[in-house]
């Protein structure tokens, strides 16, 4: 509700404002009819002195009351007051051509008309004719929807020669140029501002960190009113509708990011600086893996890709491709080492963002402008540069065929663009030719933001339709060089550019646009307005409870890490290794069975040849045993005989025959007694024992 109330005093005080304006300007006009008319009869009365003069147009007296007198084809001068600024988009009001009537009607002058007695504007006060005058007057009269960029400046600035750009023009493409501290940033919010107001999306990047200030209510001061009064803008404090972003969360916003994969092997080349060779290379890693389906999300996920191509595991599967040679591989992994360091594999990785969430409006119907935070780009020049341009080439992928239309889908800010050409290679830089070419088709304005033209390349150039050129300074032969090929590429004006362009004041530009036609408008030398936000950056605390109150945050706020290329790699290593080592142990088992094998055969061979001497020696003693039995045997049966024919003459032969045997033969009277059969007897079972048992 105090909002609301605000906005009414501020309404009021702007119409009052504008009635104590419009009173003063009646007021002049009135004075200044009656000088014309005194004027007027001045003439007529010369006339009538001198018949045979041709009449002359005359001007506004001099605070003398002299006449001033004009060439007989000059037009009079011609002044309408600035229209109001609308504070809502819709149509801008041509300013009617027949602003210049007839010489004796009274027609208002605008704050800053000139003073009786002074060059009126397309009279000398300026290097422009009043027939150049007009023609801007002309060529810059838009029917639909435009951009107000200023008054013309012809001498003093003209508020009734208001300089535009049409809406459905901007994606035709522009350039905003100039030295450092000509107010190309300004320019920028201008025109960002009423782009959004007109209900277009904007995306900018916040290079110096004062361009949020667009998101803040501008306030005013004696300075800025006496500048917007004399351009003819109604000027008033309006905030416009801003979503804060960052690079992977480096800074204040929410965090964007990017996947390795879809970033591409073109644009991750060119960031790394590579040559064609490598930039070959790179483009190959990225083939395998898709063919192999390893996703690739972030560095980790390239690195490992790298490593396991130039291994042993992966070269084969690389080789039928072309291979990658490990010198190559080397320079590439060390680059990417590199750039991680300098923080850019913030950048990479998941949740990716989604384009489609810079392209949306606010509930008013006023464009959403997306502002990119990015500090410390000198740090790391090439990934902001790269971002940007893998963001329009993901928006000419996303978005549909829409042809032309009233107003862009979606004005594309490229600031600080000589960082994204510098040092880029043939291939990047008709990569971005072609976007820039094609991407007007899907609806989308780009606006390259630099210091001099030449820092784009001139197949860029002459793709861009709106040129917004500040003050060049020529203080060295490189620079006088770059002022004379920037003049070269205006078309013919009465300026003198190389003049002109080194004389602008800040705030001031050189502007040719293309008209609704889609012709280039006359050269205008241009007084900017002055942007209704605040110039001075958001506060920090503000900044930090936007992007905490965005719903974007839920989505990108915390980053995630999915199963990849480096998680899926690993575990492949990991299998292969336990392969190898299952490989191993089982070889090392064969090994460890043959080596028994061949142990056990020794062992085999050693038993049986221990066996056979053995079985041999048993042989030798069973033969020994055999014969002495068989010796035994034979005395014993020998014994036996002998004690058998002992015993048949026992009966017949007498005591001595007795008597004589046992004195004459002890053995045989042993066995043939009882004790030495026993004995006999005991002695063979003895041997036949022993050899069963060695049997």
């Amino acid at each position: 509700m105090s909002d609301a109330v605000e906005q009414a005093r501020a309404a009021a005080e702007a119409a009052k404002q504008a009635a104590d304006e419009a009173r003063r300007l009646a007021d002049e006009a009135v004075q200044r009819a009656e000088e014309l008319a005194a004027a007027l009869a001045a003439q007529a009365q010369a006339q009538a002195l001198t018949p045979d003069a041709e009449p002359a147009v005359a001007e506004s007296p001099a605070p003398s009351g002299q006449e001033a007198r004009l060439a007989p084809d000059a037009e009079p001068a011609a002044a309408t007051p600035p229209a109001p600024e609308p504070t809502t988009a819709g149509p801008t009001a041509a300013v009617p051509d027949d602003a210049a009537a007839a010489p004796d009607a009274a027609v208002p002058a605008p704050a800053d008309a000139p003073a009786a007695g002074t060059a009126a504007p397309g009279s000398g006060g300026g290097p422009l004719g009043p027939d150049a005058v007009a023609a801007i007057r002309t060529g810059y009269t838009v029917e639909g929807q435009a951009l107000e960029l200023g008054a013309l400046v012809n001498g003093e600035a003209q508020p009734d020669v208001q300089v535009r750009i049409p809406l459905g023009m901007l994606n035709r493409h522009g350039l905003v140029a100039g030295a450092t501290g000509t107010g190309k940033t300004r320019t920028l919010q201008v025109l960002a501002e009423q782009i959004a107001a007109s209900g277009v999306p904007v995306f900018a990047a916040d290079i110096k960190g004062d361009l949020s200030g667009l998101a803040v209510v501008g306030q005013g001061n004696e300075k800025l009113f006496a500048r917007t009064v004399g351009i003819g803008q109604q000027w008033q404090g309006v905030a416009s509708q801003a979503e804060l972003f960052s690079l992977g969360g480096q800074g204040t916003g929410v965090p964007i990011r990017a996947t390795v994969s879809g970033f591409g092997p073109l644009l991750l080349s060119k960031v790394l600086g590579l040559n064609d060779t490598q930039e070959s290379s790179l483009g190959l890693v990225f083939h395998y893996a898709e063919q192999a389906g390893l996703p690739l999300v972030d560095l980790a996920d390239l690195r490992s890709v790298l490593t396991f191509l130039v291994g042993d595991q992966g070269k084969g599967e690389l080789a039928e491709l072309g291979g990658l040679s490990k010198q190559t591989a080397g320079v590439i992994l060390r680059e990417l080492i590199t750039f991680a360091d300098k923080g850019a594999d913030q950048f990479f990785g998941e949740p990716e963002i989604d384009t489609q969430v810079f392209l949306r409006t606010a509930a008013d119907g006023r464009g959403i402008v997306s502002l990119l935070e990015v500090p410390g780009v000198q740090d790391q020049p090439e990934v902001f540069s790269t971002f940007l341009m893998w963001l329009l080439a993901d928006l000419f992928n996303e978005l549909p065929e829409v042809g032309d239309q009233d107003k862009p889908k979606l004005v594309f800010f490229f600031d600080e663009a000589h960082l994204l050409f510098s040092g880029a290679s043939k291939d990047f830089t008709d990569q971005i030719v072609r976007t820039v070419r094609l991407i007007r088709s899907k609806g989308v304005g780009i606006f390259f933001v630099t210091q001099t033209p030449k820092d784009v390349p001139n197949d860029v150039l002459a793709q861009l339709g709106s040129r917004i050129q500040h003050q060049l300074r020529a203080h060295t032969p490189d620079d006088a060089k770059a002022l004379r090929a920037t003049v070269s590429t205006y078309p013919s004006s009465d300026y003198d550019l190389g003049e002109v362009l080194t004389s602008l004041a800040t705030g001031e530009a050189i502007v040719t646009v293309m008209n609704e036609k889609g012709a280039p408008t006359p050269v205008a030398w241009t007084r900017l307005r002055a942007p209704q936000g605040s110039m001075d950056p958001m506060p920090a605390a503000e900044m930090q409870s936007r992007v905490q109150a965005s719903p974007l945050l839920a989505t990108y706020g915390t980053r995630v890490d999915p199963d990849s290329a480096h998680e899926m790699l690993a575990r492949r290593m990991e299998a292969a290794a336990a392969e190898a080592a299952a490989a191993d142990a089982q070889k090392d088992a064969g090994l460890a069975a043959a080596e028994a094998e061949k142990e056990a055969a020794r062992a085999a061979a050693t038993a049986a040849k221990e066996a056979a001497a053995q079985a041999k020696q048993e042989e030798r003693e069973r033969a020994a045993a055999q014969k002495e039995y068989e010796r035994t045997q034979r005395e014993f049966e020998k014994a036996e005989r002998a004690a058998a024919s002992r015993r048949s003459d026992r009966s017949g032969r007498s005591t001595r025959t007795t008597t004589s045997r046992k004195a004459d033969d002890p053995l045989s009277d042993l066995l043939g007694s009882r004790l030495g059969g026993t004995i006999a007897k005991e002695v063979v079972q003895g041997i036949f024992s022993t050899l069963r048992r060695r049997r």
